[in-house]
Formats: structure tokens, C-alpha cells, sequence
């Protein structure tokens, strides 16, 4: 058995584990943060100065400073540090910059045909 689900890889709860509430909270925290997922900007290469806790940013290929070397994640602020995320082909996510809905293409973000405001 695996130790973390087969589509949004949130951790299981492993039998005789120790400490089971950190499991529990770091699913809850994917969670929270997949689903309805807003992102602040894709592309995105620089971190905010002063990003404010739950905001979410899709990374560019090469991305600097604290974001260096998760080129094509998801970041977000969390409890006063980064959590990072590997999209999964199909996710959707509302665009604030762009103000509109894109889809993960395995590859990239892409606009949905239609949902420009």
C-alpha cells in the first residue's frame, strides 16, 4: 500500500504511526490549498516581499531567491514559510493578475477559452 493517495498525493495515515495528528494536518493543509485554488499570478519568477498567509503563486521554469529550484510548482504561504506543490494535469485555478480561469496542461497554464471577464 501506498503511503499517500493516487491523485492529489495527501498522506495516509500509516498503521501504529506515531504522531498521527501531523498527518492529519499536513492533508488538511493540501487540502486548503488545492482545492478552489486562487493563484495570486502564474509564471510567476520572484517571491513577494510580504506575501500574506493562503496566498498561492504558480512558478515559472526557473524561479529565484526562496522559490529557487521548484520551477513549475505551486508556492504558497503557510504558517510562515513556503509549501510547495507539483500541479497535476487538469487542475483549474482562478488567475487574480489575469482575472481569469486556467487549466494545468501537464506543461503549463493555459487560459480557458471563455472565461476572460
Amino acid at each position: 500500500m501506498s503511503d499517500q493517495t493516487p491523485n492529489l498525493a495527501l498522506p495516509f495515515i500509516m498503521p501504529a504511526q506515531a504522531q498521527k495528528h501531523v498527518t492529519h494536518n499536513e492533508a488538511i493543509e493540501l487540502l486548503d490549498m488545492i482545492v478552489q485554488l486562487t493563484l495570486e499570478a502564474s509564471n510567476a519568477t520572484t517571491p513577494p516581499g510580504l506575501p500574506s498567509e493562503g496566498e498561492a503563486w504558480a512558478l515559472a521554469s526557473s524561479p529565484t531567491g526562496d522559490w529557487s529550484g521548484h520551477g513549475g510548482h505551486i508556492a504558497t504561504w503557510r504558517g510562515g514559510g513556503w509549501l510547495f506543490v507539483t500541479p497535476r494535469e487538469g487542475w483549474m485555478a482562478w488567475v487574480k493578475d489575469d482575472a481569469e480561469l486556467q487549466v494545468f496542461t501537464g506543461a503549463a497554464w493555459a487560459t480557458l477559452a471563455g472565461t476572460g471577464v
